[in-house]
């Protein structure tokens, strides 16, 4: 299990230096030969990175997962370009970009990063909806790119410190929606991108992956091709994803998402499945009803993870820690204890039901979609749709002025307003890349590219991979995607019936009541927690002398916020738990 780290430097000799810097040393995998090059893997880090590996004159580490081996071997070999059957998935995919280019790239489906030597070129992939992640900075006249934030912190050339741009960004959203990181000059690359460093600086990024809108007109009357071709897409992408010769796991919320996903897996797997629920306690609302109501009707072997706020209490600097980059996602603990769970099972992959909403049209559009109806040009209270997305989230935007320490707005005073982010999906050019002509399907692609990539996506992946297990989600399949925006917008939201096509597509798996429940989601206790066994922590951290010192939040306003005061409420527990999160975050990075 390890990171990977990769570096183009004037010099071999300084690249080697660089990498062994960010913690490479003593791998016995350092270096390659490529002058002014060095690759290496980060062994005290959990993670898939293999390498290096070469093919047809190019070197490259990676973290690769394909899905679709046979596709991929098949087109190789059309081209007369037959595989090693011992080949890895990181070698084959090298294979696939050095001979198809950006087509061979885009025509796999995985969970995959790439770093490659070209001659004097350093090439990153990512895949197309961004399961993995790679960051990569510039410093000395060198490159470097890893898959670990951590070892570009550890880099003493690049002397990175906290990027306050990123700060206001996540309070925002909740995670950092597009490149920018949490520490200065270290950039993410983009899913469904490959970049070409050069060695004299300069940057190129090309576009392998990106899902268009394909909507038919006339809008056919009967539904029922869609449905069906969306229902061999699922199977397919579900199939791909199971384990090979061991029970099948499956985190399983109750809601229709991950029901499928279950339903699917028992359907076409031949070994037993083996089901996962967490539990907050009997006095608060829950789909435990529902989630054992699937387990049942699937068959399988189900398991009910009690989660209490004193065990959130004492892993929740760890979770922060395990992360890249912040999430301020209540159920970090909770899906972190799930993949121990699931690992003490002995399992080594577990499926998920994550991208239905973002793909397909869960309830979080809602808000958009009835100020679309609302809206009055000139008015007063009118906002642009990005300005409006923002507010939707409903985190701490709106509380900026009075959370932030006067010095730290002043500084953000000409720093490039959030609304960047969302501008290109919801707000596109006549001649954007990322034009879509349905609201409804503007905001998918939004959430796709934003919380998809760099909230779901990237939690799922680094906490399941902590614990030496692989997380899987069939909804995220691209191909799966490309459907979804070949659909009719009223075939996924349908009168009130929100992914109206997905639940047809299975609906013959499961029962009716789980199938047309609205979705309720699950209730986490984040203020009980804030008000019990996290009260202490957070006084300690968010009124220490580090954080004063760090001078990002006002004192009063924390404490006002800590007592319950002002006008935060309902969502006083969602915005306390961001701050929290982020302070835990910056010290686990020394910052």
């Amino acid at each position: 299990m390890a990171r990977f780290c990769a570096c183009l430097s004037p010099t071999t000799q300084q690249a080697r230096a660089h990498v062994e810097a960010m913690g490479a040393a003593g791998t016995g995998r350092a270096s390659v030969d490529v002058p002014g090059a060095a690759l290496g893997l980060i062994t005290d880090e959990p993670g898939r990175a293999d390498g290096p590996f070469t093919a047809f004159g190019l070197t490259a580490v990676g973290e690769v997962t394909l899905h679709n081996r046979p596709a991929l071997l098949s087109a190789l070999h059309a081209e007369g370009h037959p595989v090693p059957a011992h080949c890895s998935d990181g070698e084959l995919l090298l294979r696939c970009w050095a001979r198809l280019g950006d087509a061979g790239v885009a025509l796999a489906e995985g969970m995959f990063v790439l770093a490659v030597l070209d001659g004097t070129d350093l090439i990153l992939i990512r895949d197309h909806v961004g399961a993995r992640t790679l960051f990569y900075a510039r410093a000395e006249g060198a490159w470097t790119a890893s898959t670990s934030l951590r070892a570009l912190r550890r880099w003493p050339a690049l002397g990175t410190s906290m990027n306050l741009s990123a700060v206001r960004s996540f309070l925002t959203f909740a995670y950092l929606p597009g490149e920018e990181t949490l520490l200065t000059g270290v950039r993410e690359v983009l899913p469904g991108r490959v970049l070409r460093l050069a060695e004299d600086g300069a940057v190129t990024e090309t576009v392998h992956w990106e899902p268009h809108e394909h909507i038919a007109e006339p809008v056919p009357q009967d539904p029922t091709e869609h449905v069906l071709a969306l229902r061999a897409l699922l199977e397919q992408a579900t199939a791909e994803r199971l384990p090979e010769a061991e029970p099948a796991a499956v985190l399983l919320s109750g809601g229709i998402d991950s029901s499928l996903v279950t339903a699917l897996a028992t359907k076409l797997h031949s070994h037993p499945v083996h089901t996962y629920s967490i539990s907050f306690g009997d006095e608060l609302p829950n789909e435990l009803g529902y989630s054992g109501l699937v387990a049942a009707h699937c068959h399988t072997r189900h398991r009910v993870l009690n989660v209490s706020g004193k065990t959130v209490a004492s892993r929740l600097a760890e979770a922060a820690a395990l992360l890249d980059s912040p999430v301020g996602d209540p159920l970090t603990v909770p899906n972190l204890l799930l993949a121990e769970t699931v690992a003490a099972d002995g399992a080594s992959v577990v499926l998920n039901g994550e991208g239905g909403d973002p793909v397909f049209g869960g309830p979080k559009n809602l808000p958009m979609l009835v100020q679309e109806m609302h809206r009055e040009a000139g008015a007063p209270w009118d906002e642009d749709r990005a300005t409006a997305y923002l507010r939707s989230y409903r985190k701490c935007w709106t509380d900026l002025p009075t959370l932030l320490t006067p010095q730290t707005l002043d500084a953000l005073r000409d720093a490039p307003r959030p609304q960047r982010f969302v501008e290109p999906y919801l707000a596109p050019g006549i001649d954007s890349p990322h034009r879509m002509g349905h609201l409804l399907n503007q905001l998918l692609h939004c959430n796709l590219r934003t919380k998809g990539a760099h909230h779901i996506l990237t939690k799922v992946e680094r906490l399941t991979a902590s614990q030496g297990i692989e997380g899987r989600a069939p909804l995220f399949d691209r191909r799966v995607v490309d459907h979804a925006f070949a659909t009719p917008p009223t075939y996924k939201l349908r009168g009130s019936a929100e992914k109206w096509i997905l639940k047809e597509a299975v609906r013959d798996l499961l029962p009716d009541t789980v199938v047309d429940r609205p979705k309720s989601g699950m209730r986490v206790p984040v203020q009980q927690w804030l008000t019990g066994p996290l009260r202490d922590l957070g006084n300690d951290l968010l009124l220490s002398r580090q954080s004063a010192h760090r001078g990002l939040f006002r004192p009063d306003t924390i404490r006002a916020w800590m007592k319950g005061e002002g006008t935060l409420l309902p969502r006083h527990g969602g915005k306390l738990w961001l701050v929290l999160t982020l302070e835990l975050w910056l010290r686990s990075y020394a910052l």
